[in-house]
């Protein structure tokens, strides 16, 4: 059964994924993007470690997806207006294949370690130790990136507004 829950969410992670690729208007690819986390949560369950698929679901999957969301409003794009088929294209698939070509080397080449029939379980107080020690200041460092970027994109809102 755990082989089936693994399929359904690795679909959709893999299908947000796509979504968030192929679709057009980026409200629904940002959609996407969330049905991908949520999946994402869904291997962390599997694999045991409720606290990350907690984290997931509320930090990604909600909070920063808002504010995501909330960005891409304020800027009132909501279709891509352009062609995105360029130059770079034959250049990018040939990066594609040597990354293809590097992960599959890499996995062919990595020793997995075999099932013991024991799961690993890491102490919460350890988690918080390191969540605030630790990695304290890049967390911090992030959540202002992503307040300068609200920022702005509530500064071009206003420019487009005042434009019209």
């Amino acid at each position: 059964m755990t082989e089936v829950f693994f399929y359904i969410f690795a679909a959709t992670v893999i299908g947000g994924a796509l979504g968030v690729v192929l679709l057009r208007n980026i409200v629904h690819a940002a959609l996407g993007l969330i049905g991908s986390l949520l999946g994402v949560a869904g291997i962390y369950i599997l694999l045991s470690v409720e606290f990350l698929a907690l984290v997931q679901v509320l930090i990604y999957g909600g909070a920063v997806m808002v504010l995501i969301l909330f960005g891409l409003m304020l800027t009132r794009t909501r279709e891509l207006k352009e062609n995105l088929d360029g130059d770079q294209k034959p250049l990018a698939a040939v990066a594609a294949l040597v990354l293809l070509g590097t992960f599959i080397a890499a996995f062919a080449n990595t020793e997995w370690p075999r099932d013991v029939g024991q799961i690993t379980t890491v102490p919460f107080n350890d988690i918080g130790n390191a969540l605030f020690g630790r990695w304290a200041v890049p967390f911090e460092l992030l959540s202002g990136v992503l307040l300068v970027a609200l920022v702005g994109a509530i500064i071009i809102a206003m420019q487009e507004e005042g434009e019209q």
